[in-house]
């Protein structure tokens, strides 16, 4: 993406995630914040009982790294001349505010192409920009997660009411490179025939594609699986898939869809070589019809050891199986750490590296780099006077508010 200019006029993380990984694959991202308040959420200070330090917040780092920062008041028409001066020299536009607001605050596609016919405007919104919702705004934990089916498929129908998204921006991390992929789609068509086109992406949709195998399944048999309650056992059919637990309660996930080829060498790695060799279990079409005494024979095994036994033990296992880990143990995982998953970049405070979650995009096997989120306004004299502002002009716009 280098010499792609990207204008970002965002808040919150779905949208901004878009302009953080392009910003990671090499785009100039101009982040358009206000001048006194800027994105707002640099104020979410406490998520989920979580205290966050203004200077290394990393709720605003994820989906802000790389970029810089212009403090433009785009409600005063002087603000908007600046934002047009921008949009000339950009070749995207991007944003996620209301079309309301971006009526009222003119910076719709209708305004911004006024000013650059050939920019790409790009738009995320909570649940589409057609139909009688779309002025409804939204968050991934309503959209993605709530009107979607993913809480309703994710709790077990034993539990009273629906599990929460435990993890702030899940969806919108997700639907932010549907964002950057469609921009880089959008570039690439605009490289080929010289047409800019709008381009569009909701929260709900992301949940809907994320979601599209079991939603298929529905539309076809009316069938709606739901996540099971939790408990150390192997599936109803398949005593290869299941969650076991070990002797300090940690648990194993095996996923061996197809155990052909693998029945023997899972017995052996368990300790129960014999059960290979019973007619009940050793072959596919035997272990399925019954599995639930296969399943307590692995429920058995995997209780007589630790974790960190099996983390290790089943490294050898020729079939497919992952310890059910923490965050804090993906932070230190080495297969994380060789394939360059996690980056430190500069604290704001000049303390101690921040860590964050890389783009999973690699190119020619190389890591992505990246650099910290900008400070609020910080990079606004810098990009005007690059963009060929005079001085003058810039001073006057500081005396009227409209830029910081």
């Amino acid at each position: 993406m280098q010499g792609v200019r990207v204008l970002e006029v965002a808040q919150f993380t779905f949208t901004p995630a878009a302009g953080a990984v392009l910003a990671d694959w090499g785009a100039d991202v101009i982040k358009i914040e206000h001048p006194v308040r800027g994105d707002t959420q640099r104020g979410f200070l406490n998520m989920g009982g979580v205290t966050l330090d203004p200077l290394r917040h990393t709720l605003f780092e994820h989906p802000n790294r790389g970029k810089r920062s212009v403090g433009i008041d785009l409600s005063t028409p002087e603000g908007q001349e600046v934002l047009y001066e921008l949009a000339k020299q950009c070749d995207v536009f991007l944003t996620n505010y209301l079309p309301q607001v971006r009526q009222k605050n003119k910076f719709d596609v209708e305004h911004i192409r006024a000013a650059n016919p050939d920019i790409i405007y790009a738009r995320g919104s909570a649940l589409g920009n057609k139909g009688p919702e779309r002025e409804v705004g939204g968050f991934d934990g309503t959209c993605f997660w709530s009107r979607s089916g993913i809480a309703y498929s994710m709790t077990p129908e034993e539990l009273p009411g629906p599990i929460s998204q435990g993890i702030p921006a899940f969806g919108d991390s997700i639907g932010g490179m549907f964002i950057a992929g469609g921009i880089s789609a959008a570039l690439f068509h605009r490289e080929k025939t010289g047409e800019a086109v709008e381009l569009d992406v909701s929260l709900l949709s992301t949940a809907a594609w994320a979601s599209g195998a079991v939603i298929a399944q529905v539309a076809e048999t009316g069938v709606l699986t739901r996540n099971p309650m939790p408990g150390s056992g192997g599936a109803a059919r398949n005593p290869f898939m299941g969650n076991y637990q070990t002797s300090d309660n940690g648990t194993i996930n095996l996923c061996t869809i197809s155990p052909t080829g693998h029945i023997r060498n899972l017995f052996e790695h368990l300790g129960v070589p014999e059960a290979a060799d019973d007619p009940r279990f050793s072959e596919p079409r035997a272990l399925f019809e019954n599995a639930g005494a296969a399943s307590d024979i692995l429920v058995k095994a995997f209780a007589q050891h630790p974790f960190e036994y099996w983390r290790q033990h089943l490294k050898t296992f020729s079939g497919q199986w992952a310890p059910i880990q923490s965050f804090h143990d993906l932070l230190t995982d080495e297969q994380a750490l060789a394939n360059d998953m996690i980056v430190e970049v500069e604290g704001a405070d000049g303390g101690a590296p921040l860590k964050l979650v890389r783009g999973p995009v690699q190119w020619n096997g190389e890591a992505v780099e990246t650099t910290r989120s900008p400070q609020a306004s910080e990079h606004t004299e810098m990009v005007l006077m690059e963009m060929g502002v005079e001085w003058d002009r810039i001073e006057e716009w500081k005396a009227k508010g409209a830029i910081a």
